[in-house]
């Protein structure tokens, strides 16, 4: 795998996983899953755990970048170009 191709999956990983486990926009969907596992289960606590997310996201990621990398890297920069300009935002913000 080229360092760019990394970088842009590794930034995309780090978008999808927060969104999944901390953004307001997730939230409904969090929810209905907890209502059936609490985040004290351990599929429960997967939404609650950037770290853990992560895995599940970097696997998926790299699996498609497999067998469609031109789709999957189109995607991909849009999400780690999210997570830049979040990276970006919260740094100007403190």
């Amino acid at each position: 795998m080229e360092p760019f191709v990394f970088v842009i999956l590794a930034l995309a990983t780090f978008r999808i996983a927060r969104f999944i486990t901390v953004d307001v926009l997730f939230e409904d969907v969090r929810e209905k899953i907890w209502k059936k596992y609490p985040p004290s289960t351990k599929f429960g606590y997967l939404f609650t755990c950037n770290w853990c997310m992560s895995i599940w996201v970097a696997s998926l990621l790299v699996i498609c970048y497999t067998m469609i990398p031109t789709a999957t890297l189109l995607v991909s920069s849009i999400f780690a170009l999210s997570a830049i300009a979040g990276l970006i935002s919260s740094r100007l913000d403190n």
